[in-house]
């Protein structure tokens, strides 16, 4: 259990009578036997698209929370891998022998997109966290369903629920033509170009061709913009977020329940009941909060952030011949990509290395840290000291 006696646990160190296990969150094992009394934990989990609240309660107190973020990257990266097989197999490799019949593939029973199945495995690895230094006697989840058409169309019901956006058209292109009313999206005809196309708000690879990611312009309009970055008018958001808790929430239940800890659900509405009425601000660690049965408890004096991160790129072959040039060796001068350092008595992790010892910081986020006005792009390695090794999943106190 959580103490808040910091001297005993420095006498238990110093005296080798306890070791320590972490150092975000802070954990440390007795080396002696003694009462295994304990309180019940519940622990709340606020499942999400890019981020995940974890909060654990006792009846007194709020002993844990935390805020991670989850890897959006997956599918980007999966459609990149893709590009380069496929032009792979259109030039001659001179280290592979050929192979042929190794592309048949049958999804089994239950499959899941790489993307999703990434969220799942993240968040039952977060709780597997909080699980090995926290007795957790009951696990809580909120579960939510989203019908994309309703938020589409308010007034769908019926029979019109047959009937998608599409119907009624040979392909997609027809319709976000129609839709846009056959006129370009920016300068809405002014460029006198009577040609039209069809233009990818993101790239083929993450936004695919559903019409939420394709809008009509002209021929000018188009070259223009991928020449001479000209600005287009902002898309409305889209529903992948809401499709994604839409497909894990009972996978992630059914996963949670596999662990051995009873698990109950809760609904959105009455998590946000529940934080309504104790005057909580909307935020994944309130959220958490709330669903872990939190009726103002004693709020944790420090949160914890974490993020998951890869652990290294896929590059296969980084000799003479690769076409990046420009590689740095996994360990260079002792350290890693994302290991967690600290400089001038700051925390942050290491981003990017040069060959020649300087490295830049960044905080968990990603973005580059600034100290006295001054952004660290450049210290040298022998100021760093480094305080835990680089994993998949980066820790935080805040």
């Amino acid at each position: 259990m959580p103490t808040e006696r910091h001297g005993k646990v420095r006498r238990l160190l110093k005296s080798g009578r306890a070791k320590v296990v972490k150092l975000t969150p802070f954990t440390i094992q007795l080396l002696y036997e003694t009462t295994e009394y304990v309180q019940p934990v519940t622990l709340g989990v606020d499942p999400g698209y890019k981020n995940v609240g974890l909060s654990a309660v006792t009846d007194q107190r709020e002993v844990f929370a935390a805020e991670a973020w989850v890897r959006t990257d997956v599918k980007r990266l999966l459609s990149e891998r893709r590009q380069y097989r496929r032009s792979r197999r259109n030039r001659k490799t001179r280290y592979r022998k050929p192979r042929f019949n190794n592309r048949v593939y049958s999804k089994h029973k239950g499959w899941l997109a790489p993307s999703v199945e990434n969220r799942i495995d993240f968040h039952i690895k977060l709780i597997r966290m909080v699980c090995s230094i926290l007795p957790v006697s009951r696990i809580r989840i909120e579960t939510a369903q989203f019908d994309v058409q309703k938020l589409k169309n308010p007034d769908v019901a019926g029979k019109e629920y047959q009937r998608g956006e599409q119907a009624g058209f040979w392909n997609v292109r027809e319709y976000v033509l129609w839709r846009d009313n056959h006129t370009c999206q920016h300068c809405k005809g002014k460029s006198k170009d009577a040609v039209l196309e069809v233009h990818h708000i993101e790239s083929r690879q993450t936004g695919g061709d559903r019409p939420g990611n394709l809008l009509t312009l002209c021929r000018t309009c188009h070259r223009r913009h991928h020449v001479e970055g000209l600005e287009l008018p902002k898309p409305p958001a889209g529903f992948s977020a809401s499709a994604h808790i839409n497909i894990m929430r009972w996978k992630l239940y059914e996963r949670v329940k596999a662990l051995g800890i009873p698990v109950n659900i809760v609904y959105g509405y009455q998590t946000k009941g529940g934080r309504i009425s104790q005057g909580l601000k909307k935020s994944h660690t309130n959220d958490a909060f709330v669903i872990a049965g939190g009726n103002c408890q004693f709020r944790a004096t420090e949160q914890f952030h974490f993020r998951q991160v890869r652990k290294q790129n896929r590059k296969l072959y980084k000799g003479i011949g690769s076409h990046i040039r420009n590689t740095a060796a996994r360990v260079l001068y002792g350290f890693r990509h994302w290991d967690k350092v600290r400089y001038k008595g700051v925390e942050c992790f290491i981003k990017g290395r040069r060959s020649s010892g300087y490295f830049s910081m960044s905080d968990i986020s990603g973005k580059t840290v600034a100290l006295n006005g001054k952004k660290l792009n450049s210290v040298k390695h022998s100021r760093l000291v480094l305080v835990e090794n680089a994993a998949t999943l980066l820790r935080m106190e805040v």
